[in-house]
């Protein structure tokens, strides 16, 4: 081999490894993803997703209920105006969590169409909420507050 194969053989090289690379992160990413829904656009969505997805809206007043025995079950119901979604969560609920609240929860949907979240994120002061459940709420015009902090 001369010098000049030599180089062409170390680039072509540098390339396949540089292409499985970013084929094996942009794999790690995709299965890591979880898109933003709403009650609504989970209503009028053709399929219901398979994959781990993030549900944003208010907890509907009267829906949390606390189940009973050893486990940390609660039960509640995601609204966002025109349409609600059912979830359970298993573990510890965030301080701020309560009924009427903005709340993301993410998770899965199960083929009974129940929510069974991993993760509860609610609103950490009196000014915030999540960007994506403000401009949801505000699409379907049940939004009253500020505008979501930056």
């Amino acid at each position: 081999m001369n010098k000049k194969q030599k180089r062409l053989a170390f680039v072509s090289s540098a390339v396949v490894v540089a292409g499985l690379a970013v084929t094996l992160v942009m794999t790690a990413l995709s299965s890591s993803v979880a898109y933003f829904y709403t009650p609504s656009d989970l209503a009028a969505a053709d399929e219901r997703p398979t994959n781990t997805i993030r549900l944003g809206g208010l907890v509907a007043a009267g829906s949390v209920a606390y189940a009973e025995g050893t486990e940390a079950r609660v039960d509640f119901i995601i609204e966002d105006g025109a349409h609600s979604t059912p979830v359970t969560y298993v573990g510890v609920l965030p301080d701020l969590f309560r009924e009427g609240q903005g709340v993301i929860a993410q998770g899965r949907i199960g083929p009974d169409g129940v929510l069974a979240a991993s993760q509860i994120l609610a609103k950490h002061d009196e000014t915030y909420m999540p960007r994506e459940v403000a401009e949801a709420l505000k699409e379907q015009g049940v939004w009253q507050g500020e505008p979501p902090a930056e």
